[in-house]
């Protein structure tokens, strides 16, 4: 039986973040073991609309998405079938082709090979070498100069991208679950909608979190907000195709917050739920410690596309696991050291303490990423959360 709490501060804390403008919506759930112990829901669905938001709307997760699709890979090598320490090129043999971007002569790139061919492991670690556009300045004069595409419109262009450091030597946050992505299909022989489905989703019982959806679902969907000059919200619809020609490991996925709680309840379990595992113990724990391999974690990442996202600052202490960011600290009022975490683009969160024993998440569909209006009520909540435990 899972835990109660008193959740009417974190109520009040959701509805004044809507009423005060800091989001357009916003649903937030907590769980532990046993079960969810607390559900809270603020704002409407469609600003303007009406319609309330809760805990069964559906929101694009974005890069929420990459832990889902780091899972099939641990599932992969558990079974043996996919070797972390093998080069990325040996199971899909396009990669050979990426090289690193040193600069530009002009406005002409100037690229070269790789140091070292880069592992799966480092796709799963951020140390690939792959970027971003939004977080890497010399990466988003490369796409504008050359006419790449970013991993949005869901082109397979998107993957001509080159990195932007040597594999190993640092974590650079991008679209290396992307390629991991593309790794698990060539291991699976089928693509990873099907893998997702039939290996995490199905078995989870995670019944509305997918790619694709459909009519009756996008009905339900949170379309993606900004604010106009006059402070208001209002929708842009839906930003990202229904339609890619490949399925994003690192951002493609769709779930409710009803829905992902159940994966992280998985993880917070020792990969099994309701007699159903995942995962194994040991790799779960692997997961959640450090695996950057003396690679450095950045403090700070500065923002190179203001509209798209703020800069993360993240400060000392922070670390890199299987798919998850790790704090090596605890967090006075919060998660306590290596609680595993990360967020979506369009602000949502998670987080999985596995030493308070609980996992929570809070949705919107908003952009920019991370503004200090949405930042800050990720802390506050959980700071209310745990306040209430």
């Amino acid at each position: 039986m899972s835990r109660s709490i008193d959740g009417s501060a974190i109520d009040r804390l959701l509805s004044a973040a809507v009423d005060d403008g800091a989001v357009p919506q916003v649903v937030a759930i907590a769980a532990d073991r046993d079960g969810v112990f607390y559900e809270g829901a603020a704002g409407e669905r469609v600003v303007g609309s009406g319609e309330a938001v809760s805990p069964s709307t559906h929101f694009r997760i974005m890069s929420m998405t990459k832990m889902v699709a780091t899972t099939a890979a641990l599932q992969q090598m558990e079974q043996g079938l996919l070797d972390l320490d093998a080069p990325v090129e040996s199971y899909v043999s396009e990669f050979s082709g990426v090289q690193v971007l040193e600069g530009f002569d002009g406005d002409t790139p100037k690229l070269r090979a790789p140091a070292s061919k880069a592992t799966v492991k480092q796709l799963i670690t951020h140390t690939s070498g792959l970027g971003y556009w939004f977080w890497n300045e010399d990466l988003k004069r490369y796409e504008e100069a050359t006419g790449t595409p970013n991993v949005v419109p869901g082109d397979m262009a998107a993957f001509g991208a080159p990195m932007v450091a040597d594999p190993g030597t640092r974590f650079v946050y991008g679209i290396n679950t992307d390629w991991l992505g593309r790794v698990v299909e060539a291991v699976a022989g089928t693509t990873l909608d099907v893998v997702v489905k039939e290996n995490i989703t199905g078995p989870l019982g995670m019944g509305e979190t997918m790619f694709a959806l459909d009519d009756a679902r996008q009905a339900n969907k949170t379309p993606v907000h900004v604010k106009g000059e006059d402070g208001t919200w209002g929708s842009i619809g839906n930003v990202l195709p229904d339609d890619p020609s490949w399925w994003a490991g690192g951002h493609g996925l769709h779930s409710t917050p009803r829905d992902y709680v159940r994966f992280e309840r998985a993880l917070l379990r020792g990969g099994e739920l309701d007699g159903v595992r995942i995962l194994r113990q040991e790799t779960v724990d692997a997961a959640f410690t450090d695996q950057l391999d003396g690679a450095p974690m950045p403090t700070e990442i500065p923002t190179a596309d203001p509209p798209i996202t703020d800069s993360l600052t993240l400060g000392p202490g922070w670390a890199w696991g299987y798919g998850l960011l790790l704090n090596t600290a605890d967090v006075p009022g919060g998660r306590r050291a290596y609680t595993g975490a990360w967020a979506g683009l369009f602000n949502t969160h998670f987080f999985i303490d596995r030493t308070t024993g609980v996992c929570a998440s809070i949705y919107t569909n908003s952009l920019p990423f991370i503004t200090p209006e949405a930042w800050g009520l990720y802390g506050d909540f959980e700071q209310a959360l745990y306040a209430a435990l």
